[in-house]
Order: C-alpha cells, then sequence, then structure tokens
C-alpha cells in the first residue's frame, strides 16, 4: 500500500486535499512526492492514489504570480537548528481524555461536527476550504499541506504566482496536471477522478452547504487565520488526522498559524491506514505527530499543541 500525498496551499481556514497542492487562508501546503508507505488489504478502486497539489485561498489580490516550476517552498528561515525543547518525552496517550485546561477548546472545536453533521468523519467509497478537508476525508486521501495563514511569509505568494489570483482554495494535481480555484469545483474534480462520481449529499447543497460550514467555524473564528512568527522546518511534518475530529482541529489550528508544511494522512473511520497507524504504534489513536525534523513521534492534542509551539515559535 503506497500513497503520494496532494499539495494543500490554505490561507485562512486550513483544508485538506489528499494528493493535491492546495491552499487556503489557513495555510499552504505541499504532498506531492511525500510518501506513506505500509503493508495492508485494500478493496480494489478504480484508480490508485498518486499525488496531488492543491493550493486555494479566500481572499482575491490582484497582485499575486506563481511559478509551477518551483515544487518545494524555501525559507530564509530553514537554516535555523530545529530541536525539540530540552528533556522532551513525549507523553504516553490516554485513550478518551481532555485534560482539563483544554475542555473549552475541546468542545468549540466540536461545533463543526454538529452543524456538519459528521461529514468528514466516515471514509465513503474560510468554510470552502472545510468542504474541501471534508471530501478529502470522505475519498480516503492524504494531501501535502501549505499553510498561508494572514501575514505568512512562506506560502501566500506562491499561490499568486501560480494561479494568478490570492483565492482559497486552490488544488494543483501533479498526477494529471489539473488546477483550479472554487471549492465546489474541486469537489466535483475529486470525486469524478478518485470517488464514485457522487457528490455526497452533505457538500451538495449549494448555499446550505456553505452556510453550515460557516456556523460550525463560529467557535474557532480567530484560529488558525493569523501567522505566529516560526522557524521554518527543513522537512514537511507529519500529521495522521481527520476532518471530523475536534482534538485534530486543534492540532492542524496550531500548524496553520505556525506556517508548518505538513503531510496529512486522512484516517477518517473506516480508512485502512487506521490499521498502519496500529500496526506502526500498537495503537490507533488521532492525531498522531511524526517531525521528521527532529525525530519526535507523538500522540495527544494539547502536549503535540505544546511541542509544536516550543520547537518552532519565535519567542
Amino acid at each position: 500500500f503506497q500513497t503520494t500525498a496532494l499539495r494543500l496551499e490554505l490561507g485562512g481556514t486550513c483544508v485538506c486535499v489528499p494528493f493535491y497542492r492546495v491552499m487556503t487562508m489557513a495555510g499552504a501546503l505541499s504532498l506531492s512526492q511525500f510518501p506513506v508507505r505500509g503493508s495492508v488489504s485494500l478493496p480494489k478502486r478504480r484508480i490508485p492514489r498518486r499525488s496531488f497539489c492543491i493550493r486555494g485561498m479566500s481572499e482575491i489580490s490582484s497582485t499575486f504570480s506563481v511559478s509551477t516550476q518551483q515544487e518545494e517552498p524555501t525559507s530564509n528561515a530553514s537554516s535555523v537548528t530545529i530541536a525539540p525543547p530540552p528533556n522532551f518525552k513525549p507523553p504516553e496517550p490516554k485513550r478518551f481524555a481532555i485534560r482539563p485546561d483544554k475542555t473549552s477548546e475541546v468542545f468549540g472545536a466540536l461545533l463543526p461536527l454538529l452543524f456538519r453533521f459528521a461529514t468528514g468523519v466516515f471514509v465513503s467509497g474560510c468554510p470552502f476550504c472545510r468542504k474541501v478537508r471534508e471530501i478529502v476525508a470522505i475519498l480516503d486521501l492524504d494531501v501535502l499541506f501549505y499553510p498561508c495563514p494572514r501575514n505568512g511569509p512562506n506560502f501566500r505568494q506562491k499561490v499568486l504566482e501560480m494561479g494568478g489570483k490570492l483565492q482559497f482554495p486552490y488544488m494543483v494535481d501533479p498526477n494529471t496536471g489539473a488546477s483550479m480555484y472554487e471549492s465546489d469545483d474541486i469537489i466535483r474534480y475529486l470525486v469524478d477522478k478518485y470517488g464514485d462520481g457522487n457528490v455526497p449529499l452533505s457538500l451538495s447543497l449549494g448555499f446550505l452547504t456553505t452556510l453550515t460550514a460557516g456556523l460550525g467555524m463560529l467557535s474557532r473564528i480567530s484560529k488558525g487565520t493569523t501567522y505566529t512568527p516560526a522557524k521554518f522546518p527543513p522537512k514537511p511534518l507529519k500529521l495522521w488526522a481527520y476532518e471530523g475530529s475536534p482534538f485534530c482541529k486543534l492540532v492542524r489550528e496550531v500548524l496553520v498559524e505556525l506556517e508548518l508544511p505538513h503531510l496529512l494522512v486522512c484516517c477518517a473511520r473506516g480508512s485502512p491506514k487506521r490499521n498502519i497507524l496500529y500496526q506502526k504504534t500498537g495503537t490507533f489513536q488521532a492525531p498522531f505527530l511524526e517531525d521528521p525534523n527532529t525525530g519526535i513521534e507523538m500522540f495527544e492534542s494539547a502536549e503535540i499543541i505544546e511541542y509544536l509551539r516550543a520547537t518552532y515559535a519565535l519567542q
């Protein structure tokens, strides 16, 4: 079993799209040529998983240009030494436990799940970015995200250079060469190319879909949107997560704020990648973070957030 993630660049609210390059207001990501490997029996699918690029934004600007030849982002901060906090030890995973100081944040992150009728929780054979993330979870795709928070210095300009305007989400599929803005167009493309051609009902209601996606974000409206100065990692991080989990949402917000490119290994309910993670760690729990820059691998959303800020945020 092998998948290659898409590139995804987001600019206000983070969106994940497997095997695509995507940019959104919450951040920008790149998934191409970032493999996930494991051994597991999979049902037959019409088309093998491959790598894509998706870039998307929730803003429009007339002064954005993109070079489609530049696959890997660069940053002046890339020479900064990346190291975990002194004496850091990853915590043991705790099932069904919420750390007391994170209770309000977790319940706030649950709101989208209620408004969106659990869309993105199960695998099936900005609010616009969330819609794309949901179809990525449903189709069980892996995505490389290039977060594009407001004032982010690394990836927002790439969207303009590649697509010609500052708008989210924006997707590039390196398997076909297709690139596009507009969440509904991206969803239709993905289900036609990598699904059965049918858009799920919860993503086909037009304005009502967008409205409920927006209402679900109200409790976290200021999170994951504005850049926090941070060290730029030499290699993308890897996050095992899925859209419907409030714990995964909290971690994703911080990855976007710090503008950390990361491969999203989508593992919604029903995904065979849950078994891969279980074989790797001896348990399944999401989120699970792998940082190739420090060698740290860890569960527990609250501790992952603290690790990311301690390791990458510039004090």
